[in-house]
C-alpha cells in the first residue's frame, strides 16, 4: 500500500513538472515567434541606399503594400519575411555584380508617427538602433510639458507598451505604422512651485490653530 501511494504521488510530481515545462516552451517559443514577426521588414518600412560615388544609386526606397521594393539597377525584390541582416548582404552582393568594389551603405528605416507633447509632431523615418530619445528629437524634442519617463507605443489606436526614452527601438516591439506618444507631465509635476505654496500655506493654518 505505501509503495502505491509512493508510485502515484511520483507519478502526480512527474506530471505537474512535465506540464510545466511544457508551459513554458510555449511561452518561450510563443515570444521567440512575435520576436522573429517584429524583425521582418514590413510595408512601410525604408530601404536607404548609399553607394559611394553613385549618386544615381543611392537614395531612400519604400516598401510599398505588397511587400516589394524596385531598386536602381538590381530591380524588384519580395521583402516580405526578410530579417535585415539577411536582406542586406543579399543587396550587397547583387549590387557588386554590377560595381568595381563599391563601398554600399544600407539602413533599414521604419516609418513611425510621433505624437503629443512634442514640438513637431508628425511621420518620422527612424533607424532601430537609435535611442527613443534620439527619435523623440527627430520631432524636436518634448515641450516643457512632455515628460519621458512614460511613452506610450501605439498601434491601431491601443497602447501595446510603455517605454522610456533610455531604450533603443530595436529593445520595443515598434514597427512601421506605429506611434509613439508622449504624455504630459501631470498638473503638480508641472506646477511645483504652487504646490509647496498651498501645503506650506495648509501648514501654516494648521500650526495657528493648534496655538489657539
Amino acid at each position: 500500500m505505501m509503495t502505491g501511494r509512493l508510485s502515484s504521488g511520483t507519478a502526480f510530481r512527474t506530471a505537474r513538472i512535465t506540464f510545466s515545462v511544457l508551459a513554458l516552451l510555449v511561452v518561450a517559443a510563443a515570444a521567440a515567434a512575435q520576436e522573429r514577426t517584429d524583425a521582418y521588414l514590413l510595408p512601410g518600412d525604408v530601404i536607404r541606399i548609399e553607394i559611394w560615388r553613385e549618386e544615381t544609386l543611392s537614395g531612400e526606397f519604400a516598401i510599398t503594400s505588397d511587400g516589394t521594393v524596385v531598386l536602381p539597377k538590381i530591380g524588384r525584390y519580395d521583402t516580405r519575411e526578410q530579417l535585415p541582416d539577411t536582406f542586406r548582404k543579399q543587396l550587397i552582393e547583387d549590387y557588386e555584380q554590377y560595381l568595381r568594389n563599391p563601398s554600399i551603405e544600407i539602413t533599414f528605416l521604419r516609418r513611425i508617427t510621433i505624437l503629443g507633447a512634442v514640438r513637431e509632431a508628425g511621420l518620422k523615418l527612424v533607424d532601430p538602433t537609435m535611442t527613443i530619445a534620439e527619435a523623440l528629437a527627430m520631432a524636436g524634442g518634448t515641450t516643457v510639458q512632455g515628460t519621458t519617463d512614460r511613452i506610450y507605443l501605439m498601434r491601431d489606436g491601443e497602447t501595446i507598451q510603455t517605454v522610456t526614452d533610455r531604450m533603443t527601438i530595436a529593445e520595443t516591439p515598434l514597427r512601421s505604422g506605429d506611434q509613439l506618444f508622449v504624455p504630459e507631465r501631470s498638473w503638480t509635476s508641472r506646477n511645483p512651485g504652487v504646490v509647496a505654496a498651498v501645503i506650506s500655506g495648509v501648514v501654516s493654518i494648521a500650526i495657528a490653530l493648534l496655538a489657539r
